[in-house]
């Protein structure tokens, strides 16, 4: 019996790891369909195509188009939160977090731009079933940790000294909207690689928050 326990035990670790195997697979496909066709065309035959799969495979995963585009959000926003945090934390005074942040935000944007690509089409496309647009969206339950971190940032190097006196959620804004512009912008991004951009940004931050 006890033998039995193992092997049932086993194949259902073995069953749940190829549903996850498959799902990661429909999402990297998804990404690749809303970066060539962007949100609008993105059907779930044209996903199914590029994953090589049938769309009946891609409904036994996800309950329709609005679940994957749903869940695919979370996990792009999950990516590269988890990418700049790992860098951030790696610091230990505010102005060194502060360029970490800067800098691990435009990586990975550069490093991912897909993925950058698919979270954008699906922000400024999807809609909720009451037809709300996702970017007008506004949870106050569930605060932005990517924007805490930045706020904590700022706020530790006024606290420490290392920055001036000046409103957090302006230069939160500021940062963010410099950081977001960059591919978004073909006008810069034809004039200044990223790497010039980031340090640029970094400096020209610092100018401005610095006593």
């Amino acid at each position: 019996m006890e033998g039995f326990l193992i092997l049932k035990n086993n194949a259902g670790e073995k069953s749940s790891f190829i549903s996850e195997a498959r799902r990661e697979q429909i999402m990297d496909a998804a990404i690749q369909t809303l970066d060539d066709i962007g949100y609008v065309s993105a059907s779930l035959a044209q996903i199914a195509k590029r994953a090589g799969i049938s769309t009946a495979l891609i409904s036994y995963h996800f309950a329709d188009k609005y679940d994957l585009m749903n869940q695919l959000l979370m996990k792009l926003i999950e990516r590269s939160t988890t990418y700049i945090l790992e860098r951030v934390r790696r610091e230990s005074t505010a102005t060194d977090k502060l360029n970490a942040f800067i800098v691990a935000s435009l990586a990975y944007q550069g490093t991912h731009p897909a993925h950058y690509a698919a979270l954008l089409e699906i922000v400024f496309n999807a809609r909720t079933p009451d037809n709300i647009p996702y970017y007008k969206l506004n949870d106050e339950d569930e605060e932005d940790p990517i924007m805490r971190e930045l706020q904590q940032i700022l706020r530790e190097g006024q606290e420490t000294g290392e920055f001036g006196e000046f409103h957090v959620d302006v230069m939160v804004n500021m940062i963010q909207g410099s950081i977001g512009e960059y591919m978004l912008n073909f006008a810069i991004t034809k004039k200044v690689d990223l790497e010039t951009y980031s340090n640029e940004l970094v400096k020209i931050i610092h100018r401005a928050i610095k006593r």
